[in-house]
């Protein structure tokens, strides 16, 4: 199982690490001996935290910082992260706006959704997944098996779509929607309720 400290970024941090520590030790003129007297890590280890040959840990950068003088962030550097927004294009899939929310293909998936006003008449339809739907603005109609409802903001659904439904603009106006769906089946999972 990966964990963050494979990813690519802190991969590269941790390899800056040595080379950051031989330029700080030699510009303050301290030796691997006098250094290793200051920290009580042994000289080997220094030389190669040094040589990249030992991977480094705050066990060894916290005593290196205090004998050197410098914020733990210097002899690390800066972590450049990607940028975390989720850059998608809005597209056109019968008259309704689907926004999509998450940037991968996974087992769920998110959207926004925007039905516009018109009144269109139901056909229900099937297939295999679980829907979630959170009305954000509007009023939508869902038609899920003998149920005709209307849901206004704030209100949400979950079903399985292997039963028959349908959703549309059950308003005058457009209706905005969030859609968390999963193709396998999988169920959101709702980890905090609110006291009663």
């Amino acid at each position: 199982m990966a964990t963050v400290h494979d990813s690519p970024t802190i991969s590269a941090a941790l390899a800056e690490v040595g080379p950051r520590l031989r330029r700080l030790r030699t510009q303050r003129d301290v030796s691997l001996t006098a250094l290793a007297e200051a920290t009580g890590i042994s000289k080997s280890t220094l030389s190669r935290l040094e040589s990249g040959g030992r991977r480094p840990g705050l066990e060894l950068l916290l005593p290196i910082a205090v004998a050197l003088q410098v914020p733990v962030d210097e002899l690390i550097g800066t972590l450049r992260v990607a940028d975390p927004r989720v850059h998608a294009s809005p597209r056109r899939v019968d008259g309704r706006t689907v926004l999509p929310l998450t940037r991968q293909p996974g087992p769920l998936q998110a959207f926004k959704l925007t039905l516009p006003a018109d009144r269109q008449e139901p056909r229900l339809v099937t297939h295999d997944g679980y829907e979630w739907l959170y009305v954000l603005s509007g009023h939508l109609r869902l038609c899920l098996a003998d149920h005709d409802l209307t849901l206004g903001p704030g209100e949400v659904a979950e079903f399985d779509t292997r039963v028959p439904h349908w959703f549309g603009n059950g308003g005058r106006g457009p209706v905005e929607i969030l859609s968390l769906f999963g193709r396998q089946g999988e169920r959101m999972h709702v980890r905090a309720r609110p006291r009663r």
